[in-house]
């Protein structure tokens, strides 16, 4: 299976945010920090954790001591993240012919957030500033050398990296010119020179996606028009001008993924399309004649959007497909892959598995296996001998047989949805002992679902003896358009609803204690924390609110200019606040204007940097509840944006979370 997103990859969506001075005395800190809970009371919070437990918080959130494992193109080189005894992840390379390692790329204060190879020669990685999402793109040299900046402007906010194969350059997006829409640069990687490839005029309907060949040639855009209809321009080869291919509402897809490159038909391209269904499908698709040539897979329950395309060595032939259904799925479809899915599920059986690096050549594979048992084992495979051979195990400590089953469920929302997710069933559930509960609302929320797979935050959990439940609420991506648009203006309403009645069917298996169930989430997850403790007081024993939204109104004013441009969608998606009686109910699922509603013990968390949720939503519920009488533990880490990335932070938030559990399950009935 592909894991890439699972385990590999940091945030897709890069946001920008306001810069963070730096912290002296006289610097102006984010936020009220007045508010923020003394390192003494917070201490006292981690205290309740108290047990004999086989593992610890560090167990499941350091970070692996090696990771991120990648094969350079001409396959001499492996390149990794190692950790140092200050825990800083730096990028090492290690020439497999001599084994002599070398440091190429040093992190220092910030987090080098992604990496990879550029060419043989060069590599690239991406940092901010204390996770405020002001992305740049840097390059060295294997061995270090001719560090460079590709994109030395501040407030930038860079949007997609395409390195272009077989030359010294690689093409980005970024909002240089008007921090509100993105325009694409070719830049050279070695030199760092940089030239502006196309225009984006149009602040009120701009260029939101740009369509490039392999060879980096731009080949259509798609423009959104007014906020609200997204229109599909092709260039036509013979004449160069860009001709209207569709023109859709913003909520269908028609997306351009890749051409096929393996047609002789230069016209020739895989599409992911719901235009003619309620799942999203993968179609070959002629742009000049504007025509679909043959459907490439479709699945009745489950969007399929992505697919894996081999190299020039083997003339760009489609490998698989692969989806989110239960789990992860992949349908093989080159001789070339048919034969390596056989012999890794005849080795794997119901683990997930997938190619996350290779060669050119596809002789030298990386594979990572994994499960909802297994956090990731990376194996190397050899093509021609067909041998498989261990890498490394990146959480060797944490042992299969200790960790808990993640099971799917399926149950019937109160009106009548079909409602998807996952519980994580601590040992003791499963022997018929009711546990207490953690309900964890993904973030989001349109379009964002839920995954099988190692999760440390249930895993950590389940080693307290508490169960996980994981809803996949209407407006989840991932099982069609009608199922995601019933969730739209129900933020706060029915998706909560979704959640409240998972909860229900959780208590019906007889695997919870009614009385112990506590809610937490991040960013949406965070709001529909707050939510929850407002709309069911009698639920949810306590909450935890993680960078969460806490007034609709304050949080529409506070995005970022390049959001803007969206405004009209997220009116359609949230609530119109121009319309009278959709800010109406708006505010009445605004938890800061329901604090009154809040009976239960709460604890926020917030990265004071965070771009997208900015640090006063997390301020106005702690001064309001504080003001009622309410003590709330307040969380705020000043290097962080949204969520936080560095392990000593991650690792003292999951330490003060377990004794707000314990604290406040040993306080229940």
């Amino acid at each position: 299976m592909n894991l890439n997103s699972k385990i590999l990859t940091t945030a897709n969506i890069v946001i920008s945010a306001i810069m963070i001075h730096a912290q002296s005395t006289t610097a102006k800190l984010p936020g009220d920090p007045t508010l923020p809970s003394s390192k003494a009371s917070l201490e006292k919070l981690v205290s309740y954790d108290k047990g004999t437990f086989k593992y610890k918080v560090e167990d499941y959130f350091a970070r692996p001591k090696a990771s991120a494992f990648k094969i350079s193109p001409d396959g001499k080189y492996l390149s990794y993240k190692e950790k140092d005894k200050d825990m800083k992840n730096h990028v090492y390379v290690k020439e497999l012919g001599t084994g002599k390692i070398t440091k190429a790329i040093v992190e220092k204060d910030d987090l080098i957030k992604n990496y990879g190879w550029l060419n043989k020669n060069r590599l690239f990685y991406t940092q901010d500033k204390g996770g405020n999402e002001n992305i740049h793109l840097y390059a060295a040299d294997t061995d270090g050398g001719n560090l460079k900046d590709l994109t030395p402007f501040e407030g930038i906010t860079l949007g997609t990296i395409r390195p272009i194969k077989d030359t010294d350059f690689v093409v980005v997006t970024m909002n240089k010119n008007n921090k509100q829409i993105f325009e694409p640069y070719k830049i050279n990687f070695v030199t760092g020179e940089i030239t502006q490839l196309y225009e984006n005029k149009d602040v009120n309907s701009p260029i939101d996606d740009y369509i490039f060949d392999k060879d980096g040639n731009l080949r259509g855009y798609t423009v959104l028009e007014n906020g609200l209809t997204t229109k599909t321009y092709y260039k036509d080869l013979q004449t160069g001008k860009f001709n209207l291919l569709k023109s859709t509402d913003w909520s269908d897809t028609f997306n351009i993924i890749r051409f096929n490159d393996n047609s002789k038909n230069k016209d020739e391209a895989y599409v992911v399309t719901n235009l003619d269904s309620d799942k999203s499908k993968i179609v070959l698709y002629d742009l000049k004649k504007n025509a679909v040539i043959k459907e490439v897979y479709s699945h009745p329950v489950y969007d399929v959007n992505s697919i894996s395309v081999a190299g020039k060595n083997r003339n760009y032939e489609l490998d698989y497909i692969s989806y989110n259904g239960v789990k992860g799925e992949t349908v093989p479809v080159s001789k070339f892959y048919k034969e390596i899915d056989d012999k890794l599920k005849a080795q794997f059986k119901d683990k997930e598995f997938g190619i996350v690096s290779s060669d050119d050549n596809n002789e030298k594979l990386l594979v990572i296996v994994a499960s909802d048992k297994l956090y990731g084992t990376y194996y190397e495979y050899d093509s021609k001998t067909k041998e498989l051979k261990l890498l490394y195990n990146l959480m060797p400590q944490l042992k299969e047989e200790d960790m808990a089953e993640m099971r799917p469920i399926e149950f019937k929302s109160r009106d009548g949805l079909t409602i998807h997710g996952y519980i994580t069933l601590p040992k003791a559930a499963l022997e018929g002992k009711k546990v207490p509960l953690v309900v964890n609302p993904h973030g989001g929320p349109q379009g964002i679902r839920d995954d099988w797979g190692f999760n440390p935050e249930t895993q950590l959990f389940a080693s307290r003896g508490y169960a996980t439940l994981q809803v996949n609420f209407r407006i989840s991506g991932g099982y069609g358009k009608g199922f995601q648009k019933a969730g739209y203006k129900q933020i706060g309403r029915k998706a909560m609803d979704d959640v409240e009645d998972g909860v229900k069917y959780a208590i019906s298996q007889g695997w919870v204690d009614k009385d112990k169930v506590a809610i937490y989430g991040g960013s949406h997850g965070g709001y529909a924390t707050l939510m929850g403790l407002i709309k069911t007081p009698d639920l949810y024993a306590c909450g935890v609110d993680y960078v969460g939204v806490s007034n609709i109104f304050t949080f529409f004013a506070s995005f970022p200019e390049y959001w803007k441009p969206y405004k009209e969608m997220v009116k359609q998606i949230w609530y119109d606040l121009d319309n009278p009686e959709e800010a109406k109910i708006a505010k009445e699922v605004s938890p800061v204007y329901q604090i009154d509603k809040i009976k239960k013990p709460l604890f926020v968390v917030q990265g004071a940097n965070d771009p997208r949720v900015n640090i006063n939503e997390s301020d106005q519920i702690v001064k309001a509840m504080r003001a009622k009488g309410f003590e709330v533990p307040y969380m705020v880490k000043y290097d962080e944006g949204h969520g936080f990335g560095k392990e000593p932070n991650r690792i003292e938030l999951y330490k003060s979370m377990l004794g707000f559990f314990a604290e406040n399950f040993n306080k229940s009935k």
